[in-house]
């Protein structure tokens, strides 16, 4: 059995998220410009993520990053609302509900920290990721929300958020 923890993300994990990002791009054909593989913020997630009411988390099986996600306000949007970013797993962690723990995560941190709704943007070439976000009830939306730069993402969601019992801003 492996050992699965969920940490906060540190510096020197920003060259192996970033190879798991491009990588799981590149395997959906989806290594071009308008997604997060040629976003520069890529190669230093935690720069990206150090900032209030945001955070990235990072899934280690037996030690090794085998990928996470993040909480980011959402750039040139309501402060009430936050984006689900960069969330990617290596190939040879899927399937094992790492996914779902990451988002769950995600969720949790962003109700304490007194978001009303999370988005996502997403391709429909990532099938799978876009069945899970349904499962935890994002909706389809008509067109973007903010102003991510993500201009080859054409899915995308939302979901209300559930306020947390123990908001706090941090």
């Amino acid at each position: 059995m492996s050992a699965i923890t969920i940490r906060r993300i540190q510096p020197e994990d920003n060259k192996a998220l970033a190879i798991i990002v491009r990588a799981a791009l590149a395997e959906h054909k989806l290594d071009k410009p308008g997604t997060v593989f040629t976003d520069p913020t890529t190669d230093d997630l935690y720069a990206l993520f150090d900032i209030p009411r945001a955070e990235y988390f990072v899934a280690l099986v037996d030690g090794e990053i085998a990928g996470g996600a993040g909480i980011h306000p959402l750039d040139g949007g309501e402060e009430n609302i936050c984006e689900l970013q960069k969330m990617y797993l290596s190939p040879a962690f899927r399937g094992r509900g790492l996914a779902r723990t990451l988002i769950d995560k995600c969720l949790a941190f962003a109700s304490a920290n007194s978001y009303t709704h999370c988005y996502l943007e997403t391709m429909p070439e990532l099938a799978q990721a876009r069945r899970l976000y349904e499962h935890f009830g994002f909706t389809y939306l008509d067109g973007p929300m903010g102003n991510t730069g993500h201009f080859a993402c054409d899915n995308w969601m939302l979901k209300a958020l559930s306020p947390s019992p123990d908001n706090h801003n941090g």
